[in-house]
C-alpha cells in the first residue's frame, strides 16, 4: 500500500475518534443537565407520608368495626393529619 494512503487512513481514524469523543462528551453533558432539571423539579416526598397513610387506614378499619366512634375517629384523624 502506498505510504500516502496509509497516512490518510491514519488521519481519518484519528479524526473519527476525536469526533466520537466530542459527541460522547456532549451527550453526557445533556444527560447531566436533564438529570439536574428533573431532580430540581421533583418535590421531596413528605416526611412520614407512608406512615400517615397506614395510620389513617388503621383508624378507618377501627371506625368501620365500631371500635372508634365518629368523634374519636375525627379527633384521631385530625391528630394524624396535623
Amino acid at each position: 500500500m502506498p505510504p500516502m494512503r496509509r497516512g490518510m487512513r491514519r488521519t481519518a481514524r484519528r479524526t473519527s475518534r476525536r469526533t466520537s469523543r466530542r459527541m460522547n462528551r456532549r451527550m453526557d453533558r445533556r444527560d447531566e443537565a436533564a438529570t439536574d432539571q428533573q431532580s430540581q423539579q421533583a418535590p421531596p416526598p413528605a416526611a412520614g407520608g407512608d406512615d400517615d397513610i397506614a395510620k389513617l387506614q388503621d383508624l378507618a378499619k377501627l371506625h368501620d368495626q365500631g371500635v372508634l366512634s365518629d368523634e374519636e375517629f375525627a379527633a384521631a384523624k385530625a391528630k394524624v393529619l396535623s
